[in-house]
């Protein structure tokens, strides 16, 4: 299976080089314009690069956060992490005055950092609510109050500089057309210290799916193990969200896709969401591209329609499938 996910993820790549904003564009003959080597590799290659990135952390942070809360719904931004990335953007583009000029300057240089150490902020408040990591129903509960308290700072900084509304847009919405290599530098590595870290607790992982008395009766430290999952599930997200915005439904829905194909364990499921959550926001970000050339569409509204519609199709044929 992952053998063809790197397969198709490699196509849709090829493809994603070939759309442009004006829709079908194929870099065979781009290539050979005036300019046209330099916006194959300087805009469409680094865009494409980092929408597969940013995916794979999405399908990694929720394969960890299915993992460690026991709970198929649970998705990275269970830990306040997005409502927090939402409020930094929002402060920053108060603290510039949330003119055009000044919008422009943040979402260039100070959207990432301002999303990420809002990211931070909102995990950091969902650990101390929680008084750490060693209770995983205070941790989830404590995610949820945070998200909601963060989510209302941002909505009433809104609504008190009405001015910055038009900034945010792009930043809730998500979109990929502010990536660059810089960007696409930031992500893998983000990646890979996230899969390394999640790979090296996967047993633990696998040792919690029995319960907690189960796990610890086999030797699970489960309070490192928390701290660590916590900690690779805020760096995934934020890093996510910092370069990307607020993308949907990508991080909830790999792992299920993946479980639908296979059953396997911990280890090779976070690889294998990591690759398919990359593929679907590859997907999505191609369709968003080309389905109205030249008006692009915003992808994370693009994914929360297409997951939305795969999760009420899923629990629309559950209890079918049972039946039969």
């Amino acid at each position: 299976m992952l053998a063809a996910l790197l397969l198709s993820s490699t196509a849709l790549a090829a493809l994603g080089v070939a759309v442009g904003s004006t829709g079908w564009s194929p870099w065979w003959s781009s290539g050979t314009e005036a300019g046209g080597a330099s916006i194959l590799w300087d805009i469409r290659a680094p865009r494409s690069l980092g929408a597969w990135l940013a995916g794979a952390l999405l399908g990694l942070g929720g394969a960890v956060a299915q993992g460690l809360f026991r709970n198929p719904l649970a998705d990275p931004y269970l830990l306040g992490s997005g409502a927090g990335a939402s409020l930094g953007v929002a402060v920053l583009l108060i603290l510039l005055g949330g003119s055009p000029a000044a919008a422009s300057w943040a979402l260039r240089f100070g959207l990432t950092g301002a999303a990420f150490a809002g990211a931070v902020l909102g995990v950091w408040l969902t650990l101390l609510l929680a008084r750490g990591v060693q209770h995983t129903l205070r941790l989830l509960l404590a995610g949820v109050v945070v998200g909601v308290v963060l989510g209302a700072s941002k909505d009433l900084a809104l609504l008190w500089v009405p001015d910055i509304m038009r900034a945010m847009q792009a930043f809730m919405l998500g979109s990929t057309g502010f990536l660059g290599w810089s960007s696409v530098a930031v992500l893998a590595v983000a990646l890979a210290l996230c899969l390394a870290v999640g790979l090296a607790c996967s047993r633990a992982l696998d040792a919690l799916t029995l319960g907690e008395s189960a796990a610890l009766s086999l030797g699970v430290r489960l309070a490192a193990m928390r701290a660590l999952l916590v900690g690779t599930l805020a760096l995934a997200t934020g890093a996510a969200v910092a370069q990307a915005g607020l993308i949907a439904f990508v991080g909830l829905v790999a792992p299920h896709l993946v479980r639908g194909r296979v059953h396997t364990t911990h280890g090779r499921l976070l690889v294998l969401s990591a690759a398919t959550g990359g593929a679907l926001l590859l997907a999505a970000d191609i369709v968003a591209r080309w389905a109205f050339a030249p008006q692009e569409l915003p992808v994370g509204v693009l994914t929360a329609v297409l997951g939305g519609g795969y999760l009420l199709w899923r629990m629309h044929r559950g209890p079918a499938a049972r039946a039969a």
